[in-house]
């Protein structure tokens, strides 16, 4: 059990395999609670090989010094991942226009 953000992967090996291979971390939030987001590809036993890219979100608890997996969200595939951006852009550009348009309240009647 990890007991640092550091320490903290989703590399999984089984019989001297790598099953599921980490490219990339980032650590999103810090704290009793903490969010990483990977980047990952799984083995294809098939093809013999790593498959195509993938992304996971995940939420960690540091409990008794152990930071414990509490939830996931993967990303299958870059479409996918496209898509969420383009979602998110758009709403946070929305956000923004809509803040641009909030009246400017610091000419308040005690400053006059």
């Amino acid at each position: 059990m990890a007991s640092t953000i550091d320490e903290l992967t989703i590399n999984y090996e089984e019989d001297g395999l790598l099953k599921v291979k980490e490219l990339d971390k980032v650590v999103l939030t810090k704290g009793a609670w903490s969010t990483l987001m990977y980047k990952f590809q799984d083995w294809d036993f098939r093809k013999e090989e790593y498959g195509p890219v993938k992304y996971t979100i995940r939420r960690y608890q540091k409990r008794n010094d152990a930071y414990r997996q509490q939830s996931k969200f993967n990303i299958s595939n870059n479409k996918q991942a496209k898509m969420i951006i383009d979602i998110l852009e758009n709403w946070i550009s929305e956000e923004e226009g809509a803040e641009a348009e909030k009246p400017d309240t610091t000419d308040s009647a005690e400053s006059k």
